[in-house]
């Protein structure tokens, strides 16, 4: 399309404004009785004859948009004696044939529609349109003179749920067809009667532009010449009952900023500088290298940031602190802000509320060329009711399970996915490679992955269907899951997938290969949240001192099972949220204990076996819970506002964590391994004591001790191995510049052949209150 109609000299609405625009301008131009058919004037429709009348019937369905097949009607095809044009414009005034120089006015048919036929030709020529509207012309190209823009090969693939680039296919996608630049719009309708492309330029009426069936494969597709960057538009569905549904692109890969939800026909101009990085991510598998975490909801990290400002500031600041990775809380596009990205409706499209798509991976490149791995939440496990999204997309259960006892999730009032259809399954697994490709993706952290592998969950007795071998496991989502986790897996190196699963179920992080005692495969992740570790050492650390001796076994429980995945340990946005409080504020006591606790529970944390993963604010000790709309607090580090010292004692206590980690391969290396642990005093409950040694792949030790009760403990004798004579400290949580009382040990401790726990050899040491210690051989 070359131009646009004259009528558009309004300012852009949204889709929902602007429906009711449509219909008064069609009343305004007499659009509601079609004005009687003109015969072309004699100087311009020169030769030209009437074309043969349409049937009825496909006139009809054309008009009302429940045609197959729009192309078989509309455009140019050599007929007996010439060659045949016509045309579908609504509300024009007159259409204008333009070719071999001659201008020649199509007949006026009604309800829109032109024809005629130019006699004396074998072959349809180079031709153009020329629309009036109310004075005004505006020319354009033919869209129904083109044949698809869609390879047999592409609906193939779609046909087979193996399509892993099926953004590529579907969607809307700018493109030279025919040697002409326009824009290809597709979209899977299979239960439709009918599909039209709803736009911007016409007002969100759909009639002009049908689109046609490429058969069995449900898919419907459309070239639009002219049509470029920035035009918005939805997709006009009839549905098999006959009402129609407007609705954004499943597939599309920009939208408008909510509340507006139009999609965005869009294109990437986006120049990678991250090679470096992506040489060598994943020269060592994750679960054997560092891995520190920091989670950030990236609109209320600093809000009101966009994505390029995010990129000013957000990498200094993590890279200032250590961490090796960020993980975003979910950036697909999400009507509903409160839900924080767990509600998807644009899984493709990178939320527009802070930019454009070529903004996020400019914020991403910036994390790479900072050294910094970025991971992003993935929720693949469901997706919200709106009627303008997914659900009962093109009027019957298409992306949800056709039985409401699998597709209605009790807990969040959304819809599930449903697993068992190939083109549900191609969709969600084509998106993980999506964002591994074209965003450079470092990893996804797959959220309620319980939710969709049993099938009773948060159902009670009688909601629930089992499977076909009368169990609870959907044997649909294990093979999901098990074919995303391969596809990325193969198709993106050095990427890794964790998984949010809160139950026992054998084989999360094992191969797919691997056979558990239930019968299903491994899923394939390469790790695990450790929600028990979580809640256990949570619950731990909220009791008074004087209690824990009854709760000690809630801090040594995970190790009984450490070995059985590959874990992360989380303290993430779902802990500090809901009245759960701060990390700080679950702490007992007054407030210099609360920070102490907290800094002996991070010192605790890091030396565990399994990687780290922290939530923001929690990294300087914010009190309050984290709020989307405001954001950490971060003026608890300015002194301007009179922010005391020790939330930056904390915050570089985070700092000095991270840096003794990365340095220290006894910390990381054998984290999924026995060989990697070794209790030293996991028994006394009675002094709230914890002390255990961590082991590098050459057996180097470092000993962690914790210190979880107020008081100062003198000569506190630890057994060690025999072959290191002496231990330095490395990191102590009470040193001052943390906030602590700075009980430190200055000299190296020096190792005394008194055997004692079960080594031939013992320290003595004096231990911080509320307080962990690392030393390393000196």
């Amino acid at each position: 399309m070359t131009a646009r109609p004259p009528t558009r000299k309004t300012a852009r609405k949204t889709a929902e404004e602007e429906i009711p625009t449509v219909r008064k301008a069609a009343a305004s131009e007499g659009a509601k009785k079609p004005p009687a058919p003109r015969t072309a004037k004699a100087d311009t429709g020169r030769g030209l004859r009437r074309a043969p009348a349409l049937d009825a019937g496909e006139r009809g369905r054309l008009l009302v948009g429940e045609h197959h097949d729009p192309h078989a009607l509309l455009g140019a095809r050599p007929v007996r004696g010439g060659v045949l044009f016509r045309v579908l414009r609504p509300f024009a005034r007159q259409v204008t044939l333009v070719t071999k120089g001659r201008r020649i006015e199509l007949y006026d048919e009604g309800d829109g529609l032109f024809a005629g036929v130019l006699p004396l030709l074998r072959k349809v020529p180079a031709y153009e349109l020329r629309v009036r509207y109310d004075g005004e012309e505006v020319a354009f190209d033919d869209p129904y003179r083109f044949l698809p823009a869609l390879g047999e090969f592409d609906l193939h693939l779609i046909g087979e749920g193996r399509h892993e680039q099926l953004w590529t296919a579907l969607g809307a996608r700018t493109m030279t067809h025919e040697g002409v630049t326009g824009t290809r719009f597709t979209v899977w309708a299979p239960n439709a009667r009918g599909v039209r492309l709803a736009t911007d330029f016409t007002y969100w009426d759909g009639t002009g532009f049908p689109m046609r069936s490429l058969g069995s494969t449900g898919v419907w597709e459309l070239f639009v010449p002219g049509v470029g960057e920035g035009t918005l538009y939805k997709f006009d569905i009839t549905r098999p009952d006959g009402s129609h549904t407007l609705r954004a692109d499943p597939m599309a890969r920009r939208t408008e900023c909510p509340p507006n939800t139009a999609s965005v026909v869009t294109d990437s101009h986006h120049v990678w500088s991250d090679e470096a990085w992506m040489a060598r991510r994943g020269a060592r598998p994750h679960h054997e290298a560092p891995l520190s975490v920091y989670e950030i909801h990236l609109a209320s990290w600093r809000p009101g940031l966009t994505y390029r400002q995010l990129a000013e500031e957000l990498p200094a600041y993590v890279a200032d602190l250590g961490f090796t990775h960020v993980e975003f809380m979910p950036v697909s596009e999400h009507p509903f802000g409160g839900s924080w990205g767990y509600q998807v409706t644009g899984f493709y499209a990178p939320t527009a509320r802070m930019g454009t798509p070529d903004d996020f991976k400019y914020l991403v490149d910036a994390l790479h060329r900072a050294g910094i791995g970025v991971l992003m939440d993935w929720v693949p496990a469901h997706f919200p009711r709106d009627d303008w999204a997914l659900a009962e997309f093109d009027g019957r259960p298409l992306y949800e399970h056709e039985d409401p006892r699998r597709s209605a999730h009790p807990d969040w009032g959304t819809l599930e996915f449903d697993y068992g259809r190939t083109e549900v399954r191609n969709f969600l697994v084509a998106n993980a490679v999506y964002w591994c490709e074209e965003f450079h993706i470092d990893g996804l952290r797959v959220d309620a992955v319980a939710s969709m592998l049993y099938l009773d969950y948060s159902r009670e007795y009688g909601e629930w269907v089992p499977n076909e071998h009368g169990g609870r496991e959907n044997p649909d989502a294990v093979r999901f899951l098990q074919e995303m986790n391969a596809t990325v897996y193969r198709r993106c190196p050095g990427i890794v997938t964790f998984a949010e699963e809160s139950t026992a179920w054998d084989g999360v992080t094992r191969a797919t290969d691997h056979v558990g005692p239930g019968g299903f495969g491994g899923l394939g992740f390469g790790m695990k949240w450790n929600m028990g570790w979580m809640h256990d050492s949570l619950g731990y650390m909220s009791k008074e001192p004087v209690h824990r001796k009854y709760h000690h076994n809630e801090m040594t429980f995970s190790m009984v099972y450490a070995y059985s995945e590959n874990y992360i340990l989380p303290i993430s946005h779902d802990e500090v949220v809901h009245g759960k409080q701060a990390l700080v504020s679950k702490m007992p006591g007054d407030w210099w204990q609360q920070r102490a606790n907290h800094r002996a529970y991070l010192g605790f944390m890091w030396a565990h076996p399994g990687k780290q993963l922290l939530y923001m604010g929690q990294e300087f000790a914010q009190g309050s819970e984290w709020s989307a709309e405001t954001g950490p607090d971060w003026w608890l580090l300015d002194p301007a506002y009179g922010a005391e010292p020790d939330h930056r004692g904390v915050r570089d206590l985070v700092r000095d964590l991270n840096t003794v980690y990365a340095a220290t391969p006894a910390l990381w290396e054998r984290d999924t391994v026995p060989e990697g642990f070794s209790w030293v005093a996991g028994d006394a409950a009675e002094d709230n004591v914890l002390a255990f040694l961590r082991y590098d792949a050459e057996g180097s030790p470092l000993l962690a001790v914790c210190n979880f009760s107020p008081v100062v403990r003198h000569d506190y004798r630890l057994g060690v191995p025999d072959q290191v004579a002496a231990w330095a400290e490395v990191l102590n949580t009470d040193a001052a510049r943390y906030g602590g009382g700075d009980v430190v040990g200055t000299d190296p401790v020096k190792t005394e052949s008194v055997p004692w726990h079960g080594r031939p050899a013992s320290v003595r040491m004096t231990l911080p209150p509320l307080a962990t210690v690392w030393l390393r051989p000196a």
